[in-house]
């Protein structure tokens, strides 16, 4: 029987960026067959610009794959039939939701499983000759989970794929990582994760305003353009905001770090399969 293939699902961050130079370096084996990232179209260009210096420094190639914009799919308007029917609109990202009664809520989950795992796992499925209906494992997935989130984990949804911790089978966590780069002389990495995540933390919502203001802009009016095409939506009566204090993104105080970690609090340290912020 084949050896499964090895890929590493490689989101550009921290961890899978020391994960993917650490398996060049020798020091993760075997050498992966590949790395893929899953473009959302919605990372800061510090991600992009990181991305393109990264694959250089590889031995192995770097596939990026998409399923288009994650922005203009959340904001497409639909009808229920072609003719008639009201305007509703797909709830992709966990925004807050401010309720006609005041209480709080959050829009469904849709963006890392529909622009992250489908696209991965169908490069996966290229890469590897996986055949319809396959049971036995052709491709072992590696994601940069460090062991400070080991909650993350979660086996594959698919037989044929093996999923994989490497950074968390060498005990090491975000900080481990940081140490690793900096002692092997390469730049930090950035944070991936999509500029108007609503999972970010305060100080990720500070460091983009003061670092990167126009994907901070960005990120302002995307939260515009949802309360906007949710107005219209049949399919919802709240108004939603990326953060979860319900205020206008543009107007929020990021000066105390009041929503610490608020991605662990809301979900994303139970993020479908890991694959979002590594």
């Amino acid at each position: 029987m084949t050896a499964p293939i090895h890929i590493l699902s490689l989101g550009a961050g921290v961890q899978s960026s020391t994960l993917a130079l650490m398996a060049a370096a020798g020091e993760v084996t075997p050498m992966p067959t590949a790395a893929i990232f899953a473009d959302t179209q919605a990372e800061p260009q510090s991600v992009y610009r990181w991305l393109d210096w990264l694959e250089k420094e590889l031995p192995f190639p770097v596939y990026r794959v998409t399923k288009g914009s994650l922005a203009d799919a959340q904001l497409l308007i639909r009808k229920r039939t072609k003719t008639v029917g009201k305007p509703w609109s797909k709830s992709l990202i966990p925004a807050f939701v401010k309720n006609p009664d005041g209480t709080k809520g959050i829009m469904g989950r849709g963006c890392t499983y529909d622009h992250k795992i489908l696209q991965l796992l169908k490069k996966q499925r290229e890469l590897g000759g996986i055949k319809r209906g396959q049971k036995t494992v052709g491709v072992v997935s590696w994601i940069g989970i460090s062991l400070d989130e080991v909650v993350r984990m979660k086996s594959s949804r698919e037989r044929w794929v093996e999923n994989r911790w490497p950074l968390i089978e060498k005990e090491m966590t975000r900080h481990d990582c940081l140490r690793w780069m900096q002692a092997h002389g390469f730049p930090t990495p950035p944070r991936s994760a999509c500029v108007y995540c609503p999972f970010h933390s305060d100080t990720e919502w500070r460091r983009l305003q003061k670092d990167e203001p126009a994907e901070f802009d960005r990120a302002v009016k995307f939260e515009l353009q949802l309360q906007a095409v949710k107005k219209i939506s049949d399919n919802m009566n709240g108004v939603p905001f990326l953060h979860a204090s319900l205020k206008p993104l543009g107007e929020v105080d990021f000066s105390t770090d009041v929503q610490k970690g608020q991605g662990m609090l809301h979900g994303f340290g139970n993020e479908c399969e890991g694959m979002c912020g590594v």
